[in-house]
């Protein structure tokens, strides 16, 4: 995506019309989460919060995606015994007091895609409480290290050893290829947008063309634990995504970061966003 090489970050100047769009529909997202968790009620069913997501965000233009929204209940937020792709879908799994849940939605609008991971807890969990504040500290080691060009897979490890520090399980290893993150980009708008398995076809054929093109250069789309991801992160904006779980209960958050070639460390990597809901929450936290 040439207008990374380029981009300034939130904190330095304008963002290109590029980010600003990525930034708009990442928005939304997270709007749409913040919504459609404001209505979740005991009973409330995976299916019906995801039909919600699709819902809200096909009313207000929505007509691809990277991947259709997910929502995963009690002990699925931390994907206990998951074992097959499939059993990452929405189920009857019914909301409880107590219970946490995440919001998983990867929309694409005007061309632009998001993927965002919304965490939250159907009243008091002092548990996901403790998941949600030490989640920040993960949001500044990956910022730190991609600034200091150490490779994906380094990475990949230091998160590791951060949530063994902390006393957790590290979940987004259940992903497929065990990833923490992946590359997205701009998507062609068409009035036909098929799925395969909850993801956009046009979406995965982007996906696919990056992973030929930076096998050929020595990269991939994929921030993985794997070999492939021995090198140092590719510009491009990626949907990054760290996953804690402790007996039984998983939070996350997932927001794109922005990687350049530039040699200004403040303009080398810098997240999209900072007024985002968990960001919010962790200002309010230190300033407490």
């Amino acid at each position: 995506m040439g207008s990374v090489t380029t981009a300034t970050s939130p904190g330095s100047g304008e963002l290109s019309a590029g980010l600003r769009g990525f930034r708009e529909v990442q928005r939304l997202a997270y709007a749409c989460a913040e919504a459609v968790a404001a209505q979740l009620r005991p009973g409330v069913t995976e299916r019906t919060a995801a039909r919600m997501q699709r819902e809200w965000l096909r009313e207000r233009g929505v007509r691809d995606w990277f991947h259709l929204p997910f929502a995963w209940f009690g002990d699925r937020t931390a994907f206990v015994n998951f074992r097959v792709p499939l059993q990452f879908f929405p189920t009857n799994r019914a909301l409880e007091p107590g219970m946490p849940f995440i919001l998983d939605m990867a929309p694409v609008h005007r061309g632009f895609t998001a993927d965002i991971g919304y965490s939250g807890c159907l009243g008091l969990n002092p548990v996901h409480d403790r998941l949600l504040a030490d989640l920040g500290a993960h949001r500044e080691l990956i910022l730190r290290e991609v600034r200091e060009r150490r490779s994906l897979r380094e990475i990949y490890e230091d998160v590791d050893r951060l949530m063994v520090r902390q006393g957790y399980a590290n979940r987004h290893r259940a992903y497929p290829f065990g990833v923490i993150a992946h590359k997205i980009d701009r998507v062609g708008q068409r009035r036909w947008s098929p799925t395969l398995f909850g993801f956009g076809i046009h979406s995965l054929k982007g996906l696919a063309s990056d992973a030929l093109r930076g096998h050929r250069a020595g990269w991939s789309p994929l921030w993985s634990p794997y070999a492939f991801s021995d090198h140092p992160p590719a510009p491009g904006l990626w949907a990054v995504e760290p996953h804690l779980g402790f007996r039984g209960t998983g939070a996350k958050f997932e927001e794109i970061l922005v990687v350049t070639d530039s040699q200004d460390p403040q303009e080398s990597a810098f997240w999209l966003d900072d007024d985002l809901p968990h960001v919010r929450r962790r200002q309010e936290e230190k300033s407490t």
